[in-house]
């Protein structure tokens, strides 16, 4: 199988082993590995995001991994500017580009490109988001659908954001979503990439999930929690919404002990991997879907 023409994704569900994979490929092929997990851009967040080991940097070049401040919101944008660079950089050195992550907008960007709407004035978007908090996502959604029919079958009625983003520019642009997603064009060609999904039994998943828990524990979680926790960080900042920070705080005001803490965020991950398994069902339809027991034979038939 020659892979190294192409770029490499690698996506699956949090714990699926996605990182550990792409090092024994990376290893195999000249390959250096780009990050494409949200929360693994934020230095302050190592432990808590499962970030690659020290280890596993001297083994293989890893690139967009801890270099982002907490204090700031990284976006999918943002992210495909500075995807695009290190892709075109890999090459140049003759080596494969391994994009690995659970952060599934950041692969679509990259394989979709991404939506160039015109910036909307902070004065829309704020009357925007404020009548959506006065009135909750239910009433909300019912507004949105008489603003845009065209887009009820597109947003989640739980997905605040995505409502929000779905009427500002609505309202402002007078095209729907749907309109400038197909305006939407990607430099690369389906051709360029080979796309793995990582499948997992659900039953092993929750078993790696829950000892993953217990062992940010162990590596230190708590404290980097607390540091994190004393910087005061805005809760809209997209970093305070990592798993466990919630849980370590109640931790830290005496309100649970640490069992509950290792528990509750292993309900919290497994939630979040159940989300990126329908995402990726959704919208992966054409990736190469390999289970976890027979990773090693194609890191054999390479």
């Amino acid at each position: 199988m020659d892979l190294k023409s192409k770029i490499i994704l690698i996506y699956g569900p949090t714990a699926s082993g996605k990182s550990e994979f792409a090092v024994k490929l990376a290893k195999k092929m000249r390959g250096e590995i780009i990050n494409a997990d949200s929360m693994q851009v934020y230095k302050e967040l190592k432990i808590l995001s499962a970030r690659p080991s020290k280890k596993d940097y001297k083994k293989i070049k890893h690139h967009l991994y801890g270099f982002h401040s907490v204090k700031k919101n990284y976006s999918s944008g943002e992210w495909l500017k500075a995807a695009k660079k290190k892709i075109s950089e890999i090459r140049k050195r003759k080596n494969v580009p391994i994009i690995v992550g659970g952060t599934g907008l950041y692969f679509k960007t990259l394989t979709d490109g991404i939506v160039n709407i015109p910036k909307i004035p902070i004065q829309i978007r704020e009357k925007v988001r404020k009548l959506n908090s006065s009135m909750g996502n239910k009433i909300f959604l019912k507004k949105l659908k008489k603003l845009d029919p065209k887009i009820q079958d597109y947003v989640n009625p739980s997905d605040t954001q995505r409502l929000i983003r779905a009427y500002e520019v609505k309202l402002f642009t007078k095209k729907t979503l749907l309109e400038w997603f197909k305006t939407t064009k990607s430099i690369f060609e389906d051709k360029d990439f080979y796309k793995i999904y990582i499948d997992y039994p659900r039953d092993i998943l929750v078993k790696k999930i829950h000892n993953r828990a217990q062992d940010m524990i162990n590596k230190g979680a708590i404290l980097e929690a607390k540091r994190f926790l004393n910087m005061k960080i805005s809760k809209k900042r997209t970093a305070s919404k990592a798993i466990g920070l919630t849980e370590i705080k109640e931790f830290i005001d005496k309100k649970i002990e640490i069992d509950e803490v290792v528990e509750r965020i292993s309900i919290k991950t497994r939630q979040y991997a159940k989300r990126q398994v329908t995402w990726g069902r959704g919208n992966m339809v054409d990736w190469n879907k390999i289970k976890h027991n027979r990773l090693k034979n194609f890191l054999k038939n390479i």
